[in-house]
């Protein structure tokens, strides 16, 4: 006997907003698209008359980590950091209805005087020290913690996605060049702090003059540094050397504390090669031409970082095929 094929994202979402909202389907309700970069999501907006609007969130098995968003969201509203609360779930239909934060986040004010940015910088910041001490209980199904495995598996992005699908070049000296395997071991030999893994601009929402963090499906243990350098080092923000010095003395006012330059430069490295990587698979394989400028962005960061570090020669090609 055949089956019957799941719902479209967008069906899955509406049944399970009227199921919330307890209304027949004579009620109008309205789903505006809300386009962000995630994989194998759908995120919708949901207009009814007479209640708030809400997000609607559908899910695939593209990505082992989109299981992981409302536990997530539960643990992290329980450690008090500031996430949108579910308010509806139907995990066999992979839908989540969760709290609507708004459209503003901090790469939308980007172009804002930066000094009147840096409380919103400091409230994103507060964030990663909360997590520092978020004590998730021994059973609870974290994803696997940034070993050597998944920075290889980082770079290995970069290299299919930026190197060969968009210069075209030959990726395989840098697989087999030592000094990235070298990296990989080195940043995967701790994780001791739980890390959102993705701590960007479009990922930070402004809400009552705090941020609040979405897409924290992919939280596990890392390095605290990779965080910090996803936002110091953000491509889609392009912060000046003194806007990266004023976050990172801002970082250093909340945790008491400066990252170690060398280890911080390393994360960086490590992030912006996996971002180069995305914002290449966004291009080419998904036609998503906004992403392209941010790749000279990046390329550009990512040699600042290296310049003077074994890094340096073998990404010299790179650096120069990108224009």
């Amino acid at each position: 006997m055949a089956q019957n094929p799941p719902p479209m994202p967008t069906d899955a979402i509406l049944s399970t907003a009227r199921q919330f909202l307890g209304v027949d389907p004579t009620v109008s309700i309205t789903l505006e698209p809300i386009k962000r970069g995630a994989s194998g999501r759908t995120i919708l907006r949901v207009k009814t008359p007479g209640h708030e609007p809400f997000i609607g969130i559908h899910w695939t098995d593209e990505r082992e980590d989109n299981e992981q968003f409302i536990p997530v969201a539960h643990f992290l509203k329980k450690c008090r950091l500031r996430v949108p609360a579910i308010l509806h779930e139907n995990p066999k239909r992979h839908v989540a209805l969760v709290e609507d934060l708004g459209d503003v986040d901090l790469l939308s004010l980007k172009d804002g005087p930066f000094e009147e940015r840096l409380p919103l910088y400091r409230s994103a910041l507060e964030q990663v020290d909360r997590l520092f001490y978020a004590k998730p209980e021994k059973d609870f199904g974290l994803m696997p913690p940034s070993d050597a495995a998944l920075y290889r598996w980082e770079q290995e992005y970069f290299f299919e996605y930026l190197v060969e699908d968009h210069l075209k070049l030959d990726a395989e000296p840098l697989r087999k060049n030592p000094v990235f395997v070298a990296l990989a071991e080195r940043l995967g030999k701790v994780a001791r702090h739980l890390v959102h893994r993705d701590f960007q601009s479009q990922n930070l929402l402004v809400k009552d003059g705090q941020v609040w963090l979405v897409d924290f499906q992919g939280l596990r243990r890392g390095r605290q540094e990779y965080d910090i350098a996803s936002l110091v080092f953000d491509p889609y923000l392009n912060h000046s050397p003194a806007e990266r010095a004023a976050l990172l003395g801002l970082w250093e006012e909340i945790s008491d504390e400066q990252p170690e330059p060398h280890l911080f430069h390393e994360c960086a490295a490590q992030r912006l090669m996996q971002a180069l990587g995305a914002y290449a698979k966004m291009v080419h394989h998904r036609e998503l031409e906004w992403y392209r400028p941010h790749i000279t962005t990046a390329a550009r960061l990512l040699k600042e970082v290296t310049d003077g570090t074994p890094l340096a020669a073998p990404l010299a090609p790179v650096f120069g095929a990108i224009h």
